[in-house]
């Protein structure tokens, strides 16, 4: 995503977010989210600090990059597919603009699969991570590029007591600096560059020192074959989050064996 496109996405969250606030206002999405049934124990973090490298599948439908990448979408036979391959969670998009995602899938797909989901949007106001608990999320998906420090804090803060995790996403090592002084337990690096959509391994592999082991490292964008895998793996990475590759195989669950090493 070009930084363009990025402000753009951003812009039409906050739209979102100002009409469902209109249908579901504020103090009752915090009611609705705070009578969830608990999590315990933070389950998204649990699930990948288990031995070997972590996988987050995705559930995608579309992208700016790429287009459409679904035209046929059966999110809740892919998500069982992934569970049922290994994957130490779901990552769903309910970006409606440019991926396409609806809320219903992550609540859909939440109910579906006993393993943790994440919500994969464009978190720019605290009330969508109420909204996320309220679908079924385990995680919540904070662009650091979004959001200033003191935003940062209190939406890791708000999840946390929801009992949810943040995967907070970072580009380089200011924003990692600046995660890691908001609390985060879950850094990702986007290894993909949104000004030109060129993907390189190397930028997470370069970025992983600055991260103390105490703190889940995720890897994101172009993850495609098992030798990436074992580089990410041998780079003390903690776990992948892989989309565009598995939602294009015609085996899903095959794939994700295949990048999983097992034959």
């Amino acid at each position: 995503m070009t930084a363009d496109i990025l402000r753009e996405l951003a812009d039409a969250a906050r739209i979102r977010v100002k009409d469902a606030k209109e249908k579901v206002p504020m103090e009752e999405m915090v009611r609705r989210a705070s009578s969830m049934p608990a999590l315990s124990g933070f389950p998204f973090e649990k699930s990948l600090s288990k031995d070997g490298i972590g996988f987050i599948c995705e559930c995608k439908k579309a992208s700016p990059s790429k287009g459409v990448i679904a035209a046929e979408f059966p999110y809740l036979e892919i998500a069982k597919e992934y569970e049922a391959a290994g994957a130490s969670a779901i990552s769903v998009l309910t970006e409606p603009t440019r991926f396409l995602g609806e809320d219903r899938f992550l609540k859909e797909i939440s109910e579906t699969v006993r393993i943790p989901c994440l919500r994969k949007d464009f978190t720019v106001d605290e009330y969508m991570i109420y909204e996320a608990r309220t679908l079924g999320a385990s995680a919540v998906l904070l662009i650091c590029s979004l959001l200033d420090r003191d935003e940062l804090e209190r939406y890791i803060g708000i999840a946390h007591e929801l009992g949810m995790s943040a995967l907070c996403e970072t580009r380089d090592a200011s924003e990692i600096r600046m995660a890691l002084d908001a609390g985060a337990r879950v850094i990702g690096v986007n290894n993909r560059d949104l000004r030109d959509f060129t993907v390189d391994l190397n930028k997470c592999i370069e970025l992983r020192p600055l991260v103390p082991d105490n703190v889940l490292f995720v890897a994101e964008s172009g993850i495609s074959s098992r030798e990436d895998i074992e580089r990410l793996e041998n780079a003390g990475v903690d776990a992948v989050l892989i989309g565009e590759s598995l939602m294009r195989s015609s085996d899903r669950r095959k794939a994700l064996d295949g990048l999983r090493g097992i034959q």
